[in-house]
């Protein structure tokens, strides 16, 4: 039976401000495309139309509303399974087979991911076959959105349930700082699973092939040994397969760590271009940002365990939402449940951090290139191509975007290189 307390009735006033600031946050947003976003920027003239910026902002409304659908009804889910008093049966069942911590935590969470994951189903569907496909860029056969869900599933589980197995057995049999052995556990898979992302776990999805472009690759060859890279960590990926969104990433660590480039961004932009945008990814690697972003999630990640671990031993917890005794699994559950909300607030410093590294990147394409002509080209096309929202309200762009708003880029290329001079040296303490 759940019990209504001051934990409970914190949670829940957390719980509806998060709600409340994703729906004014949505709406903020979409208002203000509506008030500003009828006129294209001076800056875009030259490559998006007014029938194009009709599209941007059909595909920005479509998008957002959808998107905000998904994330309520998820949010609901777990209201729901929070306060039914589903969680306590969970426990009695697995107690009644005399399950173990271990196998009971296993038991406990594969039941609980499968209403999210059903429930993800037909917004999978509709997001892919009717949101992306009616601005055309859903090119996903039915057949390859189920291989990708049920390969999907299956790196959950064989990832998945070993590592939570190994983390109740630390926190039942590792003793009072089971959260420190933990901590690292999970750090050690993280950076794991990060080095072996690009090489085997990625492939499962997409094909990973060298640029067949000769002429481009003895280009990208000179501009990566100017950066004292490597060019044989630069891969083109079959992304039209699935979508016509255009995009590049970094990804990886050590001997694994790879530039991509959408096949999509290789058809659709000139070498120039691609040189750019490869030049920006340079600029993660050279700068360390993957390692940068790891090392500071590890940080908050020792945080949380210690908070968790606190926490678990608060009799409080497990009354409060039915439970007759502390229950191990059902705490670590309970937790992570409960700091969702808080940690949603958090976002704007992640996104900060986010864009300031890609500004980096971008200072670096043009130390690279000496030219911010093709970035800026490359920026546009991108835009274009990818309809993204060229007017979001600055509040909005500021919470959630992990990089600058495009038109933000594109003016503070342009105000760098003026005031570097197009083929200067770079200003002191440049990259």
């Amino acid at each position: 039976m759940i019990h209504y307390n001051e934990l409970l009735t914190g949670f829940l006033i957390l719980f509806s401000l998060r709600s409340g600031a994703q729906i004014f946050l949505n709406r903020l947003n979409l208002s203000h495309l509506q008030k500003r976003g009828g006129e294209v920027p001076e800056t875009f003239r030259e490559t998006i139309d007014e029938d194009k910026l009709k599209k941007i902002s059909a595909y920005t409304v479509d998008s957002s509303r959808f998107g905000m659908i998904a994330t309520l009804a998820d949010q609901i889910l777990l209201l729901i399974i929070l306060l039914s008093g589903i969680l306590p049966r969970i426990q009695a069942a697995a107690d009644h087979w005399e399950l173990g911590v271990v196998t009971g935590g296993l038991f406990f969470f594969a039941l609980l991911s499968l209403p999210g994951f059903i429930l993800d189903i037909p917004f999978s569907l509709y997001g892919n076959f009717v949101i992306e496909a009616r601005h055309g860029f859903n090119t996903k056969t039915l057949k390859v959105w189920i291989s990708d869900l049920m390969k999907g599933l299956l790196l959950s589980a064989l990832l998945g349930a070993p590592l939570l197995a190994l983390l109740l057995f630390l926190v039942e049999s590792g003793g009072h700082f089971w959260w420190l052995w933990a901590w690292g556990l999970v750090g050690l898979f993280e950076l794991l699973v990060l080095w072996l992302y690009p090489v085997l776990l990625a492939p499962l999805f997409n094909k990973f092939e060298p640029i067949a472009n000769p002429d481009l690759v003895r280009k990208i060859s000179g501009l990566l040994e100017k950066a004292g890279l490597k060019s044989k960590g630069v891969f083109q990926m079959d992304a039209s397969r699935r979508s016509r969104h255009t995009n590049a990433y970094f990804t990886g660590l050590g001997k694994n760590k790879r530039i991509v480039l959408f096949d999509t961004l290789l058809a659709s932009h000139s070498e120039e271009e691609i040189l750019a945008v490869l030049a920006h990814e340079a600029g993660h690697w050279k700068k360390r940002h993957v390692l940068k972003q790891v090392l500071a999630l590890e940080a908050l990640s020792l945080l949380g365990f210690f908070v968790v671990a606190a926490m678990l031993d608060m009799p409080v917890l497990y009354q409060t939402f039915g439970f007759s005794r502390p229950v191990v699994y059902a705490g670590l559950f309970l937790v992570t449940a409960l700091f969702s909300p808080l940690l949603y607030f958090a976002e704007p410093l992640g996104a900060a951090f986010s864009r300031r590294f890609e500004r980096e990147a971008d200072d670096y394409a043009l130390f690279l290139t000496r030219d911010p002509g093709p970035m800026v080209k490359a920026l546009k096309r991108l835009a274009a191509d990818n309809l993204a929202n060229l007017t979001p309200h600055p509040f909005y762009a500021w919470f959630y975007y992990s990089h600058p708003p495009l038109l933000e880029r594109v003016s503070r290329l342009q105000s760098r290189a003026a005031k570097r001079g197009l083929q200067g040296e770079p200003a002191a303490g440049e990259p």
